[in-house]
C-alpha cells in the first residue's frame, strides 16, 4: 500500500469511527460529499476567472488545484469505504482506461 493509500485508509477509518449512521447511509453521505467538493471546484474556478461580477477575483488557480485535490481525496475515501480493496480496484480501472484510450508505448 502506498503512503497516499495509507493516508486515505486512516481518513476512512476516522470517518467510520465517528459515524453513527448505518453503513449504507454513511456511504451515501460520502458519495454526496464528492458532489459538494466538485461544487467547490466550480466556485473556485469561477472566482479565479473573476466571472462573478459581484465577487470579482475571489480565488486563485492554486485554490482551484486545492479543490480538485479535495475531490480526488474524497473520491478515494468513498471508493475505500465501498470496497476495502480500493487501491487494486482503482489501479485496474486506470489500466482499463489507459488500454482503451492511449496508444501502446512506442506507437
Amino acid at each position: 500500500m502506498t503512503d497516499d493509500w495509507q493516508t486515505i485508509t486512516r481518513l476512512a477509518r476516522l470517518l467510520e469511527e465517528h459515524s453513527t449512521r448505518p453503513r449504507e447511509q454513511s456511504i451515501l453521505v460520502q458519495l454526496l460529499k464528492i458532489q459538494e467538493e466538485a461544487g467547490e471546484v466550480a466556485e473556485a474556478a469561477i472566482g479565479a476567472l473573476g466571472a462573478n461580477p459581484r465577487k470579482g477575483h475571489s480565488h486563485t488557480w492554486k485554490d482551484v488545484e486545492d479543490e480538485v485535490c479535495d475531490v480526488i481525496v474524497t473520491g478515494m475515501v468513498a471508493l475505500l469505504r465501498l470496497n476495502p480493496d480500493a487501491e487494486a480496484v482503482f489501479a485496474r480501472h486506470v489500466k482499463r482506461i489507459a488500454d482503451r484510450d492511449l496508444p501502446a508505448e512506442g506507437e
